[in-house]
């Protein structure tokens, strides 16, 4: 039975892999199935020394940015109501199904932004949401917030535009800010947003990192290097 269990689930995650990748395959470059991917072997690598439902933080990886917002006109209840269809038909439980869910509409950085409405906490969504944030940092991280602001055709730095570090959800999901102010606003916070020994002990490198890219960066606009 439990053998049968298992070959179910893995069936259902290969089913899940399929669709995502089909459903995103025209996606933006930062928000992409190739994203997806990344977040999905992040939450593997984290479950490994965390006690999770490994069922449940795979679907909650690969179903978290099904319908992301802000390609929605900010509409948060696209990607939950896609991920449910999906799971229904594939016959998940209605338990496993509340739970992916809650994942998927606790899991973005703006929502921390948030002083009201009812916070909902797992494990689980511990795991994924360390998975996901460490793929906002680091090398991946810096190529992703480049390409995003790209996309949006935002200014790469204006020195008289200040960073909000004040910022109201509603405010972050209206900024046009210049691409660098988001290190600031959101990518050099995570590191101390991390719920897991995993996902500190790597978001710490990769912060470095950042850190590292934002002084060269200044040197070489500054002509100093």
């Amino acid at each position: 039975m439990l053998q049968e269990n298992k070959m179910n689930q893995e069936k259902v995650i290969q089913n899940t892999i399929e669709f995502v990748k089909t459903e995103l395959k025209n996606a933006e470059g930062g928000h992409d199935w190739f994203h997806i991917e990344r977040v999905f072997k992040n939450t593997v690598l984290i479950s490994k020394d965390e006690k999770v439902d490994v069922f449940i933080v795979s679907l909650g990886a690969l179903l978290h940015d099904i319908a992301d917002p802000k390609f929605y006109n900010g509409d948060e209840t696209v990607g939950p109501k896609i991920a449910a269809e999906f799971l229904k038909k594939e016959k998940v439980d209605s338990k496993t199904i509340t739970h992916v869910i809650n994942i998927i509409k606790h899991i973005s950085f703006k929502n921390s932004l948030s002083k009201t409405g009812k916070k909902f906490t797992s494990k689980e969504l511990e795991v994924v949401q360390d998975a996901d944030r460490l793929d906002a940092i680091g090398a991946i991280g810096i190529a992703r917030c480049f390409n995003y602001g790209g996309f949006k055709n935002r200014t790469l730095y204006n020195p008289e535009i200040l960073p909000n570090l004040e910022m109201t959800k509603e405010e972050y999901k209206k900024s046009d800010a210049p691409t660098i102010n988001h290190f600031y606003e959101k990518l050099l916070l995570l590191k101390d947003k991390m719920n897991t020994k995993t996902g500190k002990k790597i978001a710490l490198e990769r912060h470095q990192f950042m850190e590292f890219f934002l002084a060269q960066f200044y040197n070489e606009w500054n002509g100093e290097q």
